[in-house]
């Protein structure tokens, strides 16, 4: 879905495929007008959690949640502890070469729509890298500890080598000339009629000629089986859930861009599936809810915990949780299922 005289290109996992005649029928909501990326930025003046500082967050009183993005969503349900130490207890955590690599190419494909359309090309983005991480270390200090013990940076080196493979990667995905994105990096929020807040940042929005919308987002990572791309749409379908929320209509196409393979995985959403997201939200919101009221954050060992940052803090590894900074108003035998409260997390 590119935005250029020609029509609408379709996107399908080998690429960009010009297609004039594109005939496939519209969601059945309709389509969203440039407009409405616009819109949807928030107006009062809202701190991003994504961009929050730690040296900020450690330094404000614990508040109860207040919204939910899909990176906290997704937190809660890998684990309802880490969701407390990172939305609650705000605990530090240090920062790793593969995120960091993320936010350097998120900011090198964002700043090559800069240029004019026909100088977005291999060469160009790769010669951004620089700047870029030079503006990482100047606004995230604590990135400069990934090589701390690499005087002579052959580690950084080798690392920058890296984010350009995948800076040139993209360019075999898409065609930059023949794109121009209605917003990049797009922060948006929505109410829902519960009063639940869903916020998050957008990559890019592109807007066809027809009207029509792309919402995309960029992965370093590799693309997921087939198996778990339900996982992987997560994200995307709760972006689309925002954008139908705030202005009635469902985005056409849900597009992510896996630089780590190679790979492009689209899905074309209906009114349904939204509708489906929004209730998961919903019930997730009030679980978070209760744990807030109840002080109850189970852990949920998985794979995943081997790279956890916080396991001097959980059970689960013979640690022990900071003393809960909110007020108790519900008791925990409320949340406790049948079996007792084997791993309580209550007031400390």
């Amino acid at each position: 879905m590119e935005s250029s005289s020609e029509g609408v290109a379709r996107v399908g996992d080998g690429g960009v495929v010009e297609d004039p005649a594109h005939t496939e029928a519209s969601a059945p909501e309709g389509v969203v007008p440039r407009a409405v990326v616009q819109q949807a930025v928030v107006q009062e003046t809202v701190v991003p959690e994504a961009v929050v500082p730690e040296a900020v967050a450690t330094a404000v009183a614990a508040i109860a949640p207040a919204s939910l993005s899909p990176s906290r969503a997704g937190d809660f349900m890998q684990c309802p502890l880490l969701y407390r130490f990172r939305v609650i207890d705000r605990l530090p955590e240090k920062p790793s070469p593969a995120a960091t690599k993320g936010t350097l190419v998120h900011a090198v494909l964002e700043r090559l729509f800069d240029a004019p359309a026909a100088e977005r090309t291999a060469p160009r983005a790769k010669s951004l890298i620089p700047g870029q991480w030079d503006r990482l270390r100047e606004t995230r200090p604590e990135v400069v500890e990934l090589f701390a013990d690499d005087p002579e940076g052959e580690r950084l080196a080798g690392w920058l080598v890296e984010a350009e493979r995948l800076v040139e990667r993209w360019f075999t995905l898409e065609d930059p000339t023949r794109l121009e994105p209605a917003e990049r990096e797009l922060f948006v929020e929505a109410e829902l009629d519960s009063g639940l807040r869903l916020r998050g940042i957008i990559d890019r929005v592109d807007v066809a000629p027809s009207g029509e919308v792309r919402i995309v987002d960029y992965k370093t990572g590799k693309a997921p089986r087939p198996e778990y791309a339900e996982g992987a749409l997560f994200q995307m379908k709760f972006y689309a859930l925002v954008v139908w929320r705030l202005k009635n209509v469902v985005p056409r196409r849900l597009q992510l861009v896996y630089l780590g393979s190679g790979d492009v995985l689209t899905y074309d959403p209906v009114l349904a599936d939204l509708e489906r997201v929004e209730r998961k939200l919903l019930a997730l919101w009030e679980a978070i809810r209760l744990a807030t009221q109840t002080g109850e954050w189970r852990p949920r060992p998985t794979k995943l915990c081997g790279w956890c940052d916080h396991q001097a803090h959980c059970p689960e590894f013979g640690g022990t949780p900071p003393p809960y900074p909110l007020p108790v108003t519900l008791p925990v035998r409320a949340a406790e299922p049948e079996g007792g409260a084997q791993g309580r997390m209550g007031p400390g």
